[in-house]
């Protein structure tokens, strides 16, 4: 990762790249790589130009989901998303952990969730049966009772088996997610709760790329019978991530067209099926995988499903757009897949964009929502849920003062100070969205170096030494957004009733003691 940051920083100092050279971290080996069958692209052809126009017609899409993440410096109130859910018409929440706050404010809205167990709590759930109960008891019990929660699903870990674990969570997936399923019939929850494993759809592959030949991956091929075959007896769901922008985003000779819904794309011919999108040819290929290993008939969830906005030259407003409303149109058509017709159950990933996510797999990370950091929609959208048939904003947002941090218009980027200050904010804040063909790629070296400086001064609550930067930063009360290139104002922190959550006091503190071993390491 810091190799590609000193890239990245060498870059972004000369400007706008325009070799066509990409500031993501984009690694084919990582597990983000492999998530479809690959289509065999010299019997796909190249497609046509990607068309402009997108779907806004969308009949009533019964029960879409969202995922709904925490990885943000700033997160906007739980009751206000909650709210956001409910305007938007979503009935259905995937949640990645079993926040208090968050699950109390889903309480009484009927709205369906999935909790969630993060991968660093299996080998404890997996050893003890002890551990499985309390947990139970604690976060969806407690929730059930008390706060009158639509718990309906248990995340057991999240990807357990990518590629790129080397094999970390192998052991203990399945004797935790036995454990929990033995402790949710316990408490009596075992009709009402289902317990899943939401999985990367590199667990299964096709050697020609067809659906027809899918199965899971040869490696971890008993961990996956163990895990459906507890699903199947208690009547569970396989719960699969997928991901067409992925397959964009690691191949440059993958066809546009393939990856939408739009019924632009040369299909994919199976027998006598033809798959004109990677969405169903992928799911199908899981449905191959579960009927030829005798489970034909296990319920199948589309746990993660979406496109970026920002970070790499494909994840754009535009293609957004045109992925989600096609998927839409995909859903409210109640067809299915030729493998699995019927609706289909699936979460969009995701609701809300997530600062601090981890961008090894690319500078996209951070970009996945339907709605920027302020709940407020990137784009125009059709969830079939609305009476205006657009999305609906978050209300009330609290934002912090109108004023931004940038380079004093004195200052050279040559300076020998500029590098290590800009090193300093990328690596604490956000500038994902420099880089050729993103939003903000056209700014200049200045304009580089100024949103790198606004990223952390807003990430720190505006705190005055936080635009610093020996020297170089001033505050400014003249929006310096250019275009498309939006410099962002921070949302104000806001405190739970449990502790501090976002923007806390002891983030401040750490942030100062870190201003201040930087300015005295450059004395």
């Amino acid at each position: 990762m810091f190799g590609s940051l000193l890239i990245f920083l060498n870059l972004l100092l000369l400007g706008a790249s325009s070799d066509g050279s990409s500031f993501g971290n984009r690694d084919v080996d990582d597990s983000s790589s492999l998530s479809h069958p690959k289509a065999d692209v010299g019997k796909l052809g190249l497609s046509s130009p990607v068309k402009t126009s997108v779907i806004h017609q969308t009949a009533a899409v019964v029960g879409i989901g969202a995922n709904w993440g925490s990885q943000a410096s700033h997160l906007l109130p739980p009751n206000t998303v909650v709210r956001m859910l409910r305007e938007n018409g979503i009935q259905r929440v995937k949640l990645f952990d079993s926040d208090y706050d968050s699950l109390k404010a889903l309480g009484k809205t009927g709205i369906e969730v999935m909790v969630g167990i993060p991968n660093d709590m299996l080998s404890h759930l997996a050893g003890s049966s002890k551990a499985a109960e309390k947990w139970v008891s604690e976060n969806v019990t407690r929730h059930l009772n008390s706060n009158n929660v639509n718990i309906r699903y248990v995340a057991v870990g999240n990807e357990p088996f990518l590629a790129t674990y080397n094999g970390t969570f192998l052991r203990t997936t399945y004797p935790a997610l036995r454990n929990i399923q033995n402790a949710l019939v316990k408490a009596n929850l075992g009709n009402q709760v289902k317990v899943t494993v939401p999985l990367n759809a590199d667990v299964y592959t096709s050697p020609d790329g067809l659906p027809s030949n899918g199965d899971f991956r040869a490696d971890i091929h008993p961990y996956m019978l163990q895990i459906v075959q507890l699903l199947s007896e208690n009547a569970a769901p396989f719960t699969i991530n997928i991901y067409p922008f992925i397959s964009l985003y690691i191949d440059d000779n993958f066809p546009v067209e393939y990856a939408f819904f739009d019924g632009n794309s040369t299909p994919v011919v199976d027998g006598s099926t033809s798959y004109y999108n990677m969405f169903d040819a992928n799911h199908d290929t899981l449905a191959w995988a579960l009927q030829k290993n005798g489970f034909q008939n296990l319920p199948i969830i589309v746990g993660e499903i979406g496109w970026p906005t920002d970070g790499d030259r494909n994840a754009n407003l535009l293609y957004a757009q045109r992925f989600y409303q096609g998927f839409m149109a995909h859903l409210s058509g109640g067809k299915g897949t030729p493998m699995r017709p019927g609706p289909i159950n699936a979460y969009l990933f995701s609701l809300i964009d997530e600062d601090e996510k981890s961008i090894d797999p690319g500078n996209f990370e951070r970009h996945w929502g339907i709605f920027r950091y302020d709940g407020q929609p990137k784009y125009s959208l059709n969830l079939g849920t609305s009476n205006s048939g657009n999305l609906v904003p978050a209300r009330n947002v609290s934002y912090l003062e109108q004023r931004w941090c940038i380079m004093k218009s004195n200052a050279r980027p040559e300076d020998p100070q500029v590098a290590p200050s800009v090193s300093y904010a990328c690596a604490r804040a956000d500038c994902t969205s420099l880089g050729y063909q993103t939003s903000c790629g056209g700014l200049d070296a200045q304009g580089n170096i100024s949103y790198a400086f606004n990223s952390y001064y807003q990430k720190n609550n505006q705190l005055d030494e936080a635009c610093k930067f020996n020297g170089l930063g001033t505050i400014t009360r003249a929006d310096p957004t250019v275009e498309n290139c939006r410099f962002n104002i921070m949302i104000k922190p806001y405190f739970s009733g449990v502790g501090r959550i976002s923007g806390c006091f002891e983030k401040t503190l750490a942030m100062v003691l870190g201003i201040s071993i930087f300015l005295l390491a450059n004395l």
